[in-house]
């Protein structure tokens, strides 16, 4: 008994570990995007060419430059509005999600469904984005982009499907909600229509390419962890 109990001390009272291991991942990313638009801002202020390395410019890309742009420009931003709307959201989405499917899986998740994300921002500007029309549904292949936000429709994307009727408010209207299911599609619908109609330089396509890697991983929990699931939805309602 006693022993059990130094080693119950020593697990979970005097190995706390460090200042980031007893963070959140959700955390965690946030931190390492606030540190790293920082520091690119700096860089591009004084050398405005410098943006070629960590944005997305799908027409690099698709001739085998600049590949690690597709990670990288998940961490940066265009200036700090977008990046406390971001930040903001994933706060928001994030923890909920990394207490559903775990740190280690949501950091996962996080990565792969940004870098699906920004293959998906790549491929169709690329190939529909080359004329007028096609660049204001689609963006331009020149048109470099930054921003979490693929991933955190990849977020919104899972709760559409694993919690499908949990409700959901948007930043600007908090006192209004819908369900998951109808709330996430009408945002990314809405937001492409004023975009393509105004001009605005939003990355549809990577929120696009985001929605549906969430939506692909949700519907592989849900057939994995179907009992569990629904106990979810059932201690929500």
């Amino acid at each position: 008994m006693r022993n059990r109990l130094r080693r119950y001390t020593a697990r979970n009272v005097l190995n706390t570990g460090n200042f980031f291991n007893r963070l959140s991942v959700t955390i965690q990313l946030i931190f390492a995007n606030i540190v790293l638009f920082i520091i690119g801002s700096v860089i591009i202020w004084t050398n405005p060419n410098f943006i070629d390395y960590i944005a997305l410019n799908p027409s690099f890309i698709i001739h085998g430059k600049y590949l690690w742009t597709i990670i990288t420009s998940m961490f940066m931003h265009a200036n700090i509005f977008h990046l406390m709307i971001n930040m903001f959201v994933l706060f928001s989405l994030g923890s909920f999600c990394e207490k559903i499917i775990g740190s280690r899986r949501f950091f996962w998740f996080y990565i792969i469904s940004g870098i699906a994300a920004g293959i998906v921002a790549v491929i169709f500007p690329v190939f529909f984005g080359s004329t007028s029309i096609g660049g204001m549904i689609f963006g331009s292949p020149d048109m470099p982009g930054v921003g979490a936000s693929g991933a955190i429709f990849a977020i919104a994307g899972l709760f559409v499907i694993i919690t499908p009727k949990l409700r959901f408010s948007i930043i600007f209207l908090p006192f209004f909600s819908l369900p998951a299911y109808i709330m996430i599609p009408l945002v990314l619908f809405l937001t492409w229509i004023v975009s393509a109609g105004t001009g605005l330089p939003i990355g549809n396509t990577a929120h696009f390419g985001g929605l549906i890697a969430g939506i692909a991983y949700g519907a592989y929990l849900k057939n994995k962890y179907s009992r569990k699931i629904q106990l979810l939805n059932e201690s929500i309602q």
